[in-house]
């Protein structure tokens, strides 16, 4: 795998985050029935981020969670071993709630509907709506983000790798050739 370009540096990333949170904002009419879900892993930290700023732009707190989907994913195999499910902790109940789903790139489109999917199982929410760091395309199924950070274009030979320091030590997006 090489690395072929820096998308978004940490300032990059940083302004990307807070546009996506003035539009969540300004879309949901404030804030007031909003909760952050962070698909995790790399949307846990992001959903934390936008909850932040929303907080400095709205000086109201944002309830935030994260969801584990791994059980909810139509890809296992059926000879696979049952996946290890984390604890899903969502500290509120989503029932009648504007759940914004939270994560780190759109690409085909299967994470966020396993994530609906596990949004359902903790109750009815008003709306479900779904933030994502970038949207590379690609989709195998009728799913499109709400809010996007950056729209990139991409080859299935490629690669988008979101580094946040809590994994990586580093904060940047970068497209990887997965062909060298």
């Amino acid at each position: 795998m090489r690395l072929k370009a820096q998308i978004l540096d940490e300032a990059a990333l940083g302004r990307a985050l807070m546009r996506i949170s003035h539009e969540i904002a300004e879309k949901n009419k404030g804030v007031e029935n909003v909760v952050l879900v962070g698909i995790r892993r790399r949307g846990e930290p992001i959903a934390r981020g936008i909850r932040a700023n929303i907080e400095k732009i709205e000086n109201i707190s944002v309830p935030c969670g994260s969801i584990d989907i791994r059980f909810y994913r139509d890809d296992l195999s059926p000879m696979a071993e049952m996946p290890e499910v984390k604890r899903t902790e969502l500290p509120f109940d989503v029932t009648e709630k504007d759940v914004i789903l939270v994560d780190d790139v759109l690409y085909t489109g299967r994470t966020a509907r396993a994530a609906i999917e596990a949004i359902f199982a903790c109750g009815r929410p008003r709306s479900i709506q779904l933030a994502v760091l970038v949207d590379r395309g690609h989709r195998e199924l009728p799913i499109r983000a709400d809010y996007v950070g950056k729209n990139l274009p991409t080859s299935r030979s490629e690669l988008v790798e979101v580094r946040l320091p809590e994994f990586d030590g580093e904060t940047g997006v970068f497209l990887m050739d997965l062909t060298s």
